[in-house]
């Protein structure tokens, strides 16, 4: 008996946004033993309705087709529904998908769906959201708000993002924060709290990969220099790869962790998404909770 599943693209945006691209799906899906209801989304909203349908739906799937914000979504009602998940990548950085060893070609990617091994992996909440990938405060947020701005107005994401963290710096958003985890208290005055499902890795050229996303722990990175200097030697630091042994930066790993700001609600960063959240941020990791597909382990 086939297969069903269902599949939610983000037909917003990228190479979703083609007709060519939709068509390359179904030919690649019908190469293989699978029944694949597709579902197109042009909006966040959409598309978490469309993934909430398919969480309740009788497929065994549910296969999400875009960004690292998309993929998120589903996720997560993958995760509550209790069903295996499967990743296309149509997104800019796709850093999920990278971290799962799956291909970046859409071809390749739906393969994978089609004759892949499953792996559980961890997930992660705050206030009762969840992620897959990391989420933050501070300056990521802002620049993100400002970069969607930018674009409004014609620019292209990357030249929006360059104009966006530029304004950021010169208006020197630094946050009073309180972290509390493990029973300890940090009182910090920093331009961001990054919160990880599982491990970042910080080194000169594998910035941003995890080695692995079933460890049970968050990640929790935070810097306590102040001023624009410090966000100098932040990039600097992070370009020569010796972000870990800087002094003035800090990585905890925990299996939750508390953060409190003296505002009562503050823009939060998930998986490249923004939204306005109310204080204080309750972070958990959520081990073994996503069974997701992944590229089968060559024999050694």
């Amino acid at each position: 008996m086939a297969r069903i599943l269902d599949v939610i693209v983000n037909s917003s945006s990228g190479l979703g946004a083609s007709d060519e691209t939709h068509q390359l799906l179904k030919d690649e899906f019908a190469r293989y033993d699978l029944t694949a209801r597709f579902h197109f989304g042009k909006n966040g909203g959409e598309i978490l309705q469309m993934a909430i349908a398919a969480a309740n739906s009788e497929a065994e799937t549910i296969a999400a087709a875009g960004g690292d914000g998309t993929i998120s979504g589903v996720a997560a009602e993958a995760y509550k529904a209790g069903k295996r998940f499967g990743v296309i990548p149509m997104g800019t950085l796709n850093n999920f998908s990278k971290d799962l060893g799956i291909p970046q070609s859409i071809a390749e990617a739906i393969r994978v769906i089609a004759e892949g091994d499953t792996k559980v992996i961890d997930i992660a909440h705050v206030n009762g959201r969840h992620f897959v990938n990391n989420s933050s405060i501070g300056l990521y947020p802002r620049i993100v708000k400002k970069r969607v701005q930018q674009q409004r107005l014609g620019y292209g994401k990357w030249r929006a993002a360059f104009w966006a963290a530029l304004r950021m710096f010169r208006l020197s958003p630094f946050l009073k924060v309180r972290i509390d985890l493990d029973g300890k208290t940090f009182l910090r005055k920093t331009p961001f709290v990054f919160v990880g499902n599982n491990e970042y890795e910080m080194e000169l050229y594998n910035i941003g990969r995890r080695p692995r996303l079933d460890a049970g722990k968050l990640s929790v990175y935070f810097l306590h220099r102040g001023g624009r200097w410090g966000i100098m030697l932040l990039i600097l630091h992070t370009l020569t790869g010796r972000l870990r042994q800087w002094r003035d930066f800090e990585e905890v790993l925990t299996e939750s962790v508390t953060i409190q700001t003296r505002r009562r609600r503050l823009p939060v960063a998930f998986d490249g998404e923004v939204d306005l959240m109310q204080m204080p941020l309750e972070y958990r990791i959520v081990p073994n909770a996503l069974e997701v597909i992944v590229p089968k382990e060559e024999p050694v």
